[in-house]
């Protein structure tokens, strides 16, 4: 079952890299894609989620305004694009680092798979990963502002997951549905994105 999951999960990556490579140059395509995202998990939540409804129609709701007035107002590819696969990189290796490495569980009352061995993993790989981006891509940057906003992401991803974990179990369900095998539902994928573009639209707001 764990290979058969892993599988899937990573079929499903592959295919929402690939759609996603299709649109990233083009805010207009990446808010078709985002809008499409967002219809169907308000459609998962209507379906499956019974108890604090209006809270998370309204932390939902609040992040689509949010996704939207980035992207018609603030957006910017490189930074867009360096949040997308901040949570990305996060949310894998923290997922193979917790399943390799993972003794001790954090949450579990939230969220029992989580581990410290797993978000250590996934801190400092996507930190890796954020170096040799910026040593190939050959431009001038704040390297110290670029890592504060990706940490600052992580940590937001992080706390978004566990937002999700907690309606979950408020509403005594696994997953919030099984429309993504290997992964849950839309609610389950997007977690960590629904509330860091909440984030990155007032860290762009203020120019924190």
């Amino acid at each position: 079952m764990v290979y058969k999951n892993l599988f899937y999960r990573l079929l499903f990556s592959l295919l929402f890299f690939t759609v996603y490579f299709i649109a990233f140059n083009n805010k207009y395509l990446l808010f078709g894609l985002g809008t499409f995202i967002y219809l169907l998990t308000f459609y998962e939540i209507f379906k499956f989620f019974k108890n604090f409804l209006i809270i998370i129609l309204f932390y939902l709701f609040l992040s689509y305004l949010c996704f939207t007035l980035y992207i018609f107002n603030y957006f910017d590819n490189f930074i867009f694009n360096l949040f997308i696969f901040t949570i990305i990189f996060f949310d894998s290796f923290s997922y193979f680092a917790g399943a390799i490495l993972g003794k001790n569980y954090l949450f579990k009352y939230l969220s029992p798979k989580k581990t410290l061995e797993g978000y250590i993993g996934g801190f400092f790989f996507t930190n890796i990963c954020l170096f040799i981006y910026l040593f190939l891509i050959k431009e001038t940057f704040e390297i110290i502002s670029l890592v504060m906003l990706v940490n600052l992401i992580i940590l937001i991803a992080i706390i978004g997951d566990l937002i999700e974990s907690y309606f979950k179990r408020k509403n005594c369900i696994k997953d919030s549905s099984n429309y993504l095998p290997g992964h849950g539902g839309y609610f389950d994928r997007f977690d960590s994105f629904i509330a860091s573009i909440i984030f990155l639209t007032l860290f762009s707001l203020f120019n924190i």
